[in-house]
């Protein structure tokens, strides 16, 4: 196992505790396995993590301020208050993880995994999405105006009073999605999948979209198409 300091040998399970309101900015942290401790406060600027994983861990108020994490796991953790401006996160997972009140400004998620995740009254601006899947996470009532989503997965997701206007979501699946009251105008739907959505709920004036959704949206008015 990577040591990224001595006070990190040989971490396992429940073995070890971080004081709060710690600091570990700067630092590296490799293959670590952690359940169920508390990163309250903590700082980790600028720190580095690798294929990390952490279960049923909490980061409320903490500070992750332009810190980076690669191939790591936060599964049913709170990152409730947290700072994450300029945090890069790369193939990560954060299954069921709560965001709530979280300042997200500049904040990357790559090729994530954020099934379940809520951003409950937390600040989003600016965040890049590349891929990813966001089934079943609650975004509802966020500012997303031309945000990129183009191919990401986003079935169940609960995106209720969006702004999605001037948003890319081509090829993205919004399949069962929550669209009530979302703003699309000048959207780009090209090639997304909206199986199980109310066509006839949405406000189309603006948006762009492809001929197999012009097709889908006329039949749900009653078109007879030949």
């Amino acid at each position: 196992m990577a040591i990224w300091c001595e006070c990190f040998k040989k971490i396992r399970k429940g073995a070890h505790t971080l004081a709060p309101s710690a600091d570990y900015s700067n630092q590296t942290m490799t293959d670590l396995e952690v359940e169920g401790q508390s990163y309250d406060h903590a700082s980790f600027d600028s720190a580095i993590l690798r294929n990390c994983r952490f279960v049923k861990c909490t980061f409320r108020d903490a500070d992750l301020t332009d810190s980076q994490s690669f191939g790591c796991r936060f599964d049913d953790c709170d990152f409730s208050g947290a700072q994450l401006g300029g945090a890069e996160f790369a193939t990560c997972s954060f299954a069921n993880a709560k965001f709530g009140g979280a300042r997200l400004f500049s904040t990357a998620f790559r090729q994530c995994k954020m099934v379940g995740a809520t951003f409950e009254k937390a600040t989003v601006s600016n965040i890049t999405v590349e891929g990813g899947d966001w089934s079943y996470v609650n975004l509802r009532q966020h500012a997303l105006k031309a945000q990129n989503l183009q191919g990401v997965r986003l079935e169940w997701a609960d995106l209720e009073g969006c702004d999605l206007s001037k948003a890319d979501l081509r090829k993205a699946d919004l399949s069962k999605a929550t669209l009530t009251g979302v703003k699309i105008a000048g959207a780009d739907l090209r090639g997304a999948k909206l199986d199980g959505i109310p066509l006839l709920e949405l406000n189309w004036k603006g948006v762009v979209i492809d001929e197999d959704l012009a097709l889908a949206i006329a039949r749900a008015h009653g078109a007879n198409i030949r």
